[in-house]
């Protein structure tokens, strides 16, 4: 079981479920909604995620034609997405978890988005999309 938050501790939620393909994301639109250089995401069965608090203080934003992206309306934490494309997962934002995590980042996607200021300094694959 997992668990995690979002930064005022308004939403809490829980997964019961294995969590898969933690990866780093360098698209523009990770980068803008989460203010650093890439955003970490994973993929867990939309079955086994469940809010445990806040549900009304979750707020949503259409960040592409097929992609929800739903934060706290309080804090603002980018808790997790949903895609169109794959409507049984959620993309889990791993900094929304609470403590430490058993599984390892599997590479950086959207690499063709990277700024050039920042170099990616691991031996991580990496693809240039998706």
């Amino acid at each position: 079981m997992h668990t995690g938050s979002c930064l005022c501790g308004e939403i809490t939620f829980e997964i019961d479920a294995e969590i898969r393909r933690f990866h780093h994301c360098h698209c523009r639109t990770c980068r803008k909604a989460h203010a650093t250089v890439y955003g970490s995401s994973a993929l867990v069965d939309e079955a086994a995620f469940r809010v445990r608090s806040g549900e009304d203080s979750i707020a949503q934003y259409a960040s592409s034609p097929d992609k929800i992206r739903y934060f706290c309306s309080n804090c603002g934490t980018h808790v997790f997405a949903r895609c169109d494309r794959d409507p049984d997962q959620i993309i889990l934002r791993i900094g929304a978890l609470d403590g430490d995590l058993d599984i390892k980042a599997i590479g950086h996607i959207w690499v063709s988005h990277k700024p050039d200021w920042y170099d990616i300094a691991d031996d991580l694959p990496q693809s240039s999309e998706w």
